[in-house]
């Protein structure tokens, strides 16, 4: 494991690829807010009590930390109340540092994924043998090591709440990583899954390029532990929900996205797991 002062920045990564969503951002349910950071996605969720205060999900890719924050300035005044992390992977935590110092606010996540964000530990090294296309073979390049926040990262409340975001409660969905997690409003329905699972096939250049909407399982290439990653989906999928915010790929809504997750669950193994890879064969 490296140590804090030998721990690459992840802003001096540097991988070429973006998508035709990049640097766009919409509202998708009431007071949820999507920001697509180049390939992946981070939302905006106002706090109902306390309008003028909003969470940000996630912190999006490498370098993207301006762009986070001109979007932010946009639809709100100052910096979030928290940050909520579904997991600590680098395309989720890309700009985390340089936003966390800038607006000096706790940063919530999952006890479990706590040693990736305080220097502890790495992450296993993503799987160019799992099924999979173009994506999948430049996996290897993508970074795996976890960052150091030192406190500034506390776990999430053991009853499942989110401290000052009332109506909203968080999820244990592991499978993808140890510790992730999704975020659920139980008035409407709506979902921000993170990458539990996704509207795009993440292994395919061209579909991360054009963003087409499809319903699949989490990044394979990512992915260490399929049994729990397919048990998570079927935790999702009993919600019900009726807005699912991924962390790839353009949210769905409505009955298509019920019966896209229903399917999904039901033939997981199928549909979604890889037929072979390091952590498929394990």
């Amino acid at each position: 494991m490296e140590h804090k002062s030998d721990q690459k920045d992840m802003n001096d990564e540097f991988l070429p690829m973006t998508s035709v969503a990049n640097n766009t951002g919409d509202e998708v349910a009431p007071g949820v807010y999507v920001l697509t950071t180049k390939i992946v996605n981070v939302y905006f969720i106002q706090c109902s009590e306390e309008p003028t205060t909003y969470f940000l999900v996630d912190a999006g890719m490498p370098k993207t930390g301006d762009m986070i924050t001109e979007w932010a300035e946009k639809w709100f005044d100052g910096p979030p109340k928290a940050i909520l992390l579904t997991h600590g992977h680098f395309d989720h935590v890309g700009a985390l540092n340089e936003l966390a110092e800038k607006w000096g606010v706790p940063v919530y996540a999952h006890h479990k994924e706590i040693p990736f964000l305080n220097g502890e530990q790495d992450y296993p090294k993503p799987d160019p043998s799992a099924d999979g296309g173009l994506v999948t073979k430049l996996s290897p390049m993508f970074p795996n090591h976890g960052i150091d926040l030192g406190n500034q990262v506390q776990p999430l409340p053991v009853d499942a709440s989110i401290p000052g975001l009332a109506g909203w409660k968080w999820i244990h969905t592991p499978g993808h990583t140890p510790g992730h997690v999704s975020f659920f409003r139980k008035s409407d329905k709506v979902l921000v899954a993170g990458d539990a699972f996704i509207t795009v096939e993440q292994e395919s250049l061209y579909k991360v390029l054009t963003q087409k909407q499809e319903l699949n399982g989490p990044p394979k290439y990512f992915t260490t532990d399929w049994e729990q990653a397919k048990e998570s989906v079927q935790t999702l999928a009993a919600l019900q929900p009726s807005v699912a915010a991924t962390g790839h790929g353009v949210p769905m809504i409505g009955s298509q996205l019920r019966e896209d997750l229903n399917r999904l669950a039901e033939n997981f193994d199928e549909w979604a797991k890889p037929s072979h890879g390091k952590y498929v064969d394990k």
